[in-house]
């Protein structure tokens, strides 16, 4: 429904922030599809499914990595150009582009290609019948290959490590540029017109919602991305390979990738529905089945 609303471009925003924007809630739906509904239920509640044969199985792991890379990197390319846009005047005429979202979001895909193809590698087959492999284990050479390791670094940097520091800085960068012209307009306008109108200041009270908004944002990217960061620390701290069901560790694993998951629509959720027009496109969406019923 994001797609399609922001698609139509009636919710009064700029070509290049619609794009960011169509863009994250692609990323978001593909991850509640592949890293979910395909990972999380049909493979286990179907086990003898299209996804039991071996390539099917390889491409699903492709599409995996691939899903959340992007759900994490369109976040933080629509972040980086709010950035841009509020603290760089002389870098948002020729940044802050249609051409240049489209370009962001161009390079952020190669890369996440890049990145993901060697995933479909990492497994092999179990077992042939009739001359069809069937089933996906990983191979030995993934824990003692140095290439294999220099790829789970790249992935964990690229997933974990990198993308909360990175939107903390831009962040902070961007409250700080917004309290200080912030604090600037405040005394202008107390000097001006006295005390009586700081209250009814339109731009004052825009900016506080961008810091609220951003301070959110941030806040539930990393209260949901933290918690599997800090397992794969201690994983890899512990030299741990394999885990048993009723494991605590293996609990905790299990409730973390939900939450790391779940942090997949909530940046869509809070950037589309904090607009006005958004918001008046959906009530549209949801009376016109009641008014079509009423007419008929």
């Amino acid at each position: 429904m994001t797609v399609l609303i922001l698609s139509q471009g009636k919710c009064g925003l700029s070509k290049g922030i619609t794009h960011y924007m169509i863009a994250m809630a692609t990323g978001d739906m593909m991850v509640l599809v592949f890293n979910v509904i395909v990972s999380q239920i049909f493979k286990y509640h179907f086990p003898d499914s299209l996804l039991s044969y071996t390539p099917a199985c390889r491409l699903s792991a492709f599409l995996q990595g691939f899903s959340l890379q992007l759900s994490i990197w369109f976040t933080i390319a629509f972040t980086f150009d709010r950035f841009v846009a509020i603290c760089c005047n002389k870098l948002k005429s020729r940044f802050c582009t249609e051409r240049s979202a489209n370009v962001v979001m161009f390079i952020v895909s190669a890369l996440s290609i890049l990145v993901n193809i060697p995933l479909p590698f990492r497994y092999e087959h179990t077992h042939v019948l009739n001359n069809v492999q069937w089933g996906c284990r990983t191979i030995t050479a993934y824990l003692t290959s140095p290439a294999w390791a220099a790829h789970r670094w790249l992935t964990n940097i690229s997933n974990m490590f990198l993308p909360i520091p990175l939107l903390l800085l831009l962040n902070t960068f961007t409250v700080g540029h917004i309290l200080a012209a912030s604090r600037v307009r405040r005394a202008l306008k107390y000097s001006s017109y006295g005390a009586g109108e700081m209250g009814r200041d339109p731009e004052l009270k825009s900016r506080r919602t961008s810091i609220i908004l951003l301070f959110t944002i941030s806040g539930c990217f990393m209260v949901l991305s933290v918690p599997i960061t800090v397992i794969h620390i201690c994983v890899r701290l512990t030299h741990i390979t394999s885990f048993q069901v009723s494991n605590s560790l293996y609990v905790a694993i299990r409730a973390a990738f939900l939450l790391m998951c779940t942090s997949s629509c909530t940046s869509t959720c809070i950037y589309a529905l904090t607009q006005r027009r958004f918001r008046e496109v959906v009530k549209n969406l949801l009376k016109s089945p009641y008014a079509l019923l009423r007419k008929l």
